[in-house]
This record gives C-alpha cells, sequence and structure tokens, in this order.
C-alpha cells in the first residue's frame, strides 16, 4: 500500500476508488495476448450527470465534446468512455450506447419511451500497435463489455481496461483512481489513464514528481540505477519529446451538484493536478483531456434551510475546495497509475525498476 491515508475524522473511510463519489458504476474490458494490448473503461451514470471538459493536449481524441459546452442543449451525461485505439478506439461508444439503450437510458427524443439517444462522450489514448499487431484495437464489443462488468465498487487499477497498453515517459503506464471527502461528506473522485509523453517519475530522485502523497522510500543506488539505464536505453530518449504519440485522459467528479459551467471549470482545474503529476504535460504529442463531472441530487446548502445558490460568497468558497480536491486527486491518480502499472509489452513498470521504493526486499 502506497497511497497516504486521506480519511478524516467522523467521515466514512474511502476506498480511493471513482465509485467513492456515489451513482456511478466504473467498468474495464481489456485484452493483452495474440497481439492484443488494449482496452476501454467506462463511467456510467445510467440516471444522468451535468458534465463539463477541458481538452489541453495537441493531438486529442473525443467525442461528444461539443454536446458539454455550457451553452449547448444536452444537460446531462449518461457514460463517459475512457479507451485505447487512437481514433479507431472511438467506436467503442458505440457499445456502450447500445448497452444503455437496451437499458431505456438517454435522451428522450420521441412520444414513445424508448425512443431515447444515450449521451456518451468520450476521450482515447494512443496505444496501436502495442501488442504486436496494429490494426488490434477496441471496437463497440470493448464498449458493451465493459458497460455489462461495470459495478458501484470498484477498486480495479493498473493495466486494466484503458491502461492496459499506456505508457508513461519510457515506463508502463495505467490507470488509477484517487478519492478524498472535503467537508460534511462532500467528495471528490478522480479516476485517470496516464500515456504521457512526459514521466510520473523525477529522475532526480527516482521518485515520482507528486510523491508527498505517497509513502515510498528513496529508491536504493542500485535500483536508481537501474532506472536511468533503462531510461537512456531507450530507442527513443524520453527527454526528446520526439516520435511518440500519448494523452492522459481521466474524470473528476463530485457528488455536489455543479452547472454545466461548473464542471468545465472543474475539469479545467485538473489539469493542475495533471501537471503537477507528469512533466512535461500537454505537449503537441499529447491529447490531454479530463471531463469534470457532477452527481449531485438537489441544491448545494449551506445550512438546512438556506440554498448555497443564494450566497455569493459561500458558494464559491465550497466551490474552490471542490477545485483544489479535483486538482490533488487527479495528480493522485496520475501517480498511482505508474505505481500500480506491471511490466508488459516489452514495457517494463516501475516497480520492477525500483522496487526498494515500496520496501520490497
Amino acid at each position: 500500500m502506497v497511497r497516504s491515508n486521506r480519511s478524516q475524522t467522523g467521515v466514512t473511510a474511502l476506498n480511493d476508488s471513482f465509485t467513492d463519489v456515489g451513482s456511478v458504476k466504473v467498468g474495464h474490458f481489456a485484452r493483452s495476448s495474440r497481439g492484443w494490448m488494449t482496452g476501454t473503461t467506462v463511467i456510467l451514470t445510467p440516471t444522468g450527470a451535468i458534465a463539463g471538459v477541458d481538452v489541453r493536449g495537441g493531438g486529442p481524441g473525443t467525442r461528444e465534446t461539443d454536446l458539454l459546452r455550457p451553452e449547448n442543449l444536452i444537460q446531462k451525461v449518461h457514460a463517459i468512455v475512457l479507451s485505447g485505439g487512437s481514433a479507431y478506439g472511438l467506436a467503442s461508444a458505440q457499445g456502450v450506447m447500445e448497452y444503455l439503450e437496451e437499458a431505456g437510458c438517454g435522451f428522450s427524443v420521441g412520444k414513445d419511451e424508448s425512443w431515447v439517444v444515450p449521451i456518451v462522450p468520450g476521450a482515447v489514448i494512443f496505444d496501436l500497435g502495442r501488442g504486436g499487431k496494429f490494426s488490434n484495437r477496441p471496437d463497440s464489443t470493448f464498449g458493451y463489455r465493459a458497460s455489462r462488468s461495470a459495478k458501484t465498487r470498484t477498486t480495479a487499477v493498473g493495466c486494466v481496461g484503458a491502461g492496459a497498453g499506456a505508457r508513461s515517459g519510457g515506463l508502463k503506464g495505467g490507470l488509477a483512481m484517487a478519492s478524498t471527502c472535503i467537508e460534511s461528506g462532500h467528495v471528490v473522485s478522480a479516476i485517470a489513464v496516464v500515456n504521457s509523453i512526459g514521466s510520473v517519475i523525477n529522475p532526480d530522485t527516482c521518485l515520482p514528481w507528486n510523491e508527498s502523497m505517497t509513502r515510498l522510500h528513496r529508491p536504493n543506488a542500485s535500483d536508481r540505477k537501474a532506472l536511468r539505464e533503462y531510461l537512456a536505453a531507450l530507442t527513443i530518449p524520453v527527454a526528446s519529446h520526439e516520435g511518440s504519440l500519448n494523452t492522459t485522459i481521466g474524470v473528476v467528479a463530485t457528488n455536489l451538484r455543479l452547472s454545466k459551467s461548473e464542471c468545465t471549470k472543474f475539469a479545467a482545474v485538473a489539469h493542475d493536478g495533471l501537471a503537477r503529476a507528469v512533466r512535461p504535460a500537454h505537449l503537441m504529442n499529447d491529447g490531454d483531456s479530463i471531463f469534470g463531472l457532477s452527481v449531485g441530487h438537489g441544491d448545494l446548502v449551506l445550512s438546512e434551510n438556506e440554498p448555497i445558490f443564494s450566497d455569493p460568497v459561500g458558494r464559491p468558497a465550497l466551490l474552490n475546495k471542490v477545485l483544489a480536491a479535483g486538482a490533488d486527486m487527479f495528480a493522485q491518480a496520475c501517480t498511482e497509475a505508474i505505481l500500480r502499472a506491471t511490466s508488459a509489452g516489452g514495457m517494463v513498470s516501475y516497480r520492477d525498476l525500483c522496487p526498494s521504493a515500496f520496501g520490497d526486499d
């Protein structure tokens, strides 16, 4: 266990799972053999959730993000898809739509209640060919199977779902989650798929840039040497930032009720967490995209009888806490994605190169 304990006195302990926020399900599907190394992760919000998005990478692969602009019609999404496969992997969202349509979940477009259009934004990472065969990438069956496996309580992290084929700064990348309680049972959660050009690991210390929220030891001299030699021997030096197609994608969520504009701001500030954990970030070959999600039902309140919408001071103060927590949790999720990854497909994990950081013999 390398994560810090962020539970607070009087608050039910969280599981550092994205599902701690409530009202969501998370499911994964991946293939990692016979030429495959890719997958899809789905966040289901069957009753609908308010969402925003902020895209900062120079090479994004996204779907339905224009719908999330505050001035546009759609107010709620029914799922968010994170997938491998680059632009091809956007096809996984079709399977999610089929799953939701079967369940009768979606934006109503007719007199018959079965006439629904599920709103399913998504983003993808580049992992083409990492399993050995370029044509092996997620399709609609990945999205459907990830949706079918979705649970309200999940802690599966590492090389799962969209993180199966991820690579970060030359090391094996992956997927991870984090959550915290800010006050009065208000939860902020994050899920990140780290497939970055930049590195989560500081080459000087051989520890994560975001080491303050971990319980790692300084790697011994042998492990530091092994890590530096491995990175130096890569065909394309990490420091050059050349010839690599990457991306870090994810979602931050809260059980507070936010507007679309506030969800957009929530996603924007989460990029600060990305930039703290992954250095450098938002390069031309990255497609860094983060969604902001509100699963709250009912108005924010300052007290039992006073809606926070009516208070020009209290509401921004509480929102600031949400925004700051979102950045912290996204930074933590990015860091955990590398710490929880395991070696695969010729990509070596940080844990295998620096076991002494974890206290392993």
